[in-house]
């Protein structure tokens, strides 16, 4: 009894060692492996240790069910003629869903339904693109070139469906244009932009100069004013000291006069001070200079007596008097 076992537990040593490998397999993990069992689809093997009829059952193929990347470039023609060279990539994966049968599910159709999956999804990109691409203007292809490859990968992603596979999303990465018409476009990106310098440079020099105008204006009138308030101030300091010298006892002619002098001697007194000219003409002897004075009393008094006969007429309505001061 004893020899029939250790007879029997040798001989599946024996087919072990033989034939081990034909009869399990591992498959790893995001994969799942197709056996065929005599040339037909038999089950599909999920991650694990599994075991399979030597001879009669064999592996198809593992398939990979992590999402894969494949980039290709097309070119295409925009509405404004301009043919163009587009980088796409695209990423995809074996479609999860199981369905009702193993013969539904996604990893059952992406083998047995497309010979060259990779090429025939390139085609369907190429030539959803190619459809795409001549409804837009070049301009516009930079701007919408997200849009474009949604719209594109919406349409193929029907598709590819259909055949066990599922397309993640559809990037265009790069946009290559010929040298003449990239060249052409550096030459109006720089004329736009030295239009826009020229334009913001002549909107800085008008606010500059309607800044120094407005400034200006402002000084001007702040002056105008401080002469304006000066003028008064000198009138009423003229006045004061008029009724000052008045009550005195000295006469409106006297006092007049006093004041005009008064007013020439101060005016010499800043010129010899604060004076820029380098040439004075003066009278040549102190006779001569004594006559300026008398030449200013002759001077008031013909005011004084102009004003005098004017007040006592009465046939004239209108009276002009005139103060003149050095």
């Amino acid at each position: 009894m004893l020899s029939g076992v250790l007879i029997f537990l040798g001989i599946i040593v024996l087919v072990l060692l033989l034939f081990g490998k034909s009869i399990f397999f591992i498959v790893r993990q995001q994969e799942a492996v197709i056996i065929e069992r005599l040339g037909k689809f038999h089950r599909i093997a999920n991650p694990g240790w599994r075991a399979k009829v030597p001879f009669i059952d064999r592996n198809v193929t593992r398939v990979s069910l992590r999402t894969m990347k494949e980039g290709f470039k097309i070119d295409a023609k925009t509405s404004d003629n301009v043919t163009i060279v587009l980088e796409v990539s695209a990423q995809y994966h074996v479609d999860y869903n199981w369905g009702n049968a193993p013969e539904e599910s996604g990893i059952y159709r992406s083998y047995y339904m497309l010979a060259q999956p990779i090429e025939q999804m390139h085609d369907y990109l190429a030539d959803a693109l190619r459809s795409s691409i001549p409804n837009y203007t070049l301009d516009e292809v930079f701007e919408k070139k997200d849009n474009i490859a949604n719209d594109v990968n919406a349409t193929v992603s029907h598709t590819m469906a259909s055949y066990g596979w599922t397309l993640v999303s559809t990037l265009i990465t790069g946009i290559d244009l010929p040298a003449s018409v990239e060249q052409s476009m550096n030459d109006i990106n720089a004329a736009q932009r030295q239009q826009q310098a020229a334009q913001s440079l002549a909107n800085a020099a008008k606010i500059k100069r309607v800044t120094e105008a407005q400034a200006e204006a402002e000084a001007m009138e702040k002056t105008g004013n401080g002469i304006a308030a000066q003028r008064i101030a000198i009138a009423k300091g003229i006045k004061e000291s008029l009724d000052t010298i008045s009550s005195s006892g000295v006469s409106e002619r006297e006092a007049n006069e006093l004041f005009l002098f008064t007013q020439w001697t101060e005016m010499m007194s800043e010129f010899a001070k604060r004076g820029n000219a380098t040439t004075v003409v003066l009278p040549a002897d102190f006779q001569q200079s004594r006559s300026m004075f008398e030449h200013m009393v002759v001077a008031e008094n013909a005011v004084f007596n102009a004003d005098a006969g004017a007040a006592s007429a009465p046939s004239d309505p209108v009276s002009v008097h005139t103060d003149s001061r050095l």
